[in-house]
């Protein structure tokens, strides 16, 4: 089987992804902290004619992610596509003059920690993949990543280190035939906004994930 893992999967870009991929034959892990949200989902998928299941994890604790992915392999099969797209926490968003040292832990573990894991969990099965396989590591984070915001300081500091790493994997795993992708969306994705639609989005992941797409892509907040 071919297998997509999604950390941080939810009702908006999560399912839209789930569904793209899910369309081209992936089974689909649906990675959260909450476990009756994923059931649901997958049962929604599930209806759609996806295979995928609910899985729980803290990418905020190293040792739980890794043993979630450990357990999808065994259960669904090697990962073929990670996508790393948890949505941060209201409490990293800090003014920068009000930002305490110990405030910046929990954005460092949520973006720089738990990427980190999970590639190294799912990184030597992919170099194991047939090949025929295209094995892909995405990410997906806020305009902050880009556009360092005074008022999001957790966000700003920690999505600039994660930046660093994905532009470093790149460059470390292309010539082994892995895709490493960032896709930053500046602002909310609403409702009728069609540049920032979950399915739209899903599209510009499957293009990264097919090497038809940029390493890095921006959509902005305007």
């Amino acid at each position: 089987m071919t297998t997509l893992a999604i950390i941080g999967a939810g009702q908006g870009l999560g399912a839209a992804v789930a569904r793209r991929f899910g369309r081209e034959g992936f089974t689909v892990a649906l990675v959260s902290r909450h476990q009756g949200r994923v059931d649901a989902l997958a049962s929604q998928l599930q209806a759609d004619g996806v295979t995928a299941r609910g899985y729980t994890a803290d990418v905020r604790d190293p040792s739980s992610l890794r043993t979630t992915l450990e357990r999808v392999t065994e259960e669904l099969g090697p990962i073929e596509v990670l996508q790393y797209s948890p949505l941060p926490q209201k409490d990293f968003m800090r003014p920068v003059l009000e930002t305490r040292p110990e405030d910046l832990v929990g954005p460092v573990e949520f973006s720089i920690y738990g990427p980190v894991a999970a590639v190294q969990q799912v990184l030597p099965g992919m170099r194991f993949l047939p090949e025929d396989a295209n094995p892909s590591i995405l990410f997906v984070n806020g305009g902050s990543a880009v556009t360092p915001g005074r008022t999001v300081t957790g966000t700003s500091v920690a999505f600039a280190g994660l930046g660093a790493y994905v532009t470093l994997l790149h460059d470390e795993l292309k010539d082994e035939g892995i895709h490493v992708g960032q896709l930053v969306i500046g602002g909310q994705i609403l409702e009728g906004d069609a540049e920032k639609d979950p399915a739209v989005l899903a599209d510009r992941l499957w293009d990264m994930h097919t090497g038809r797409g940029d390493m890095r892509v921006q959509i902005s907040a305007d």
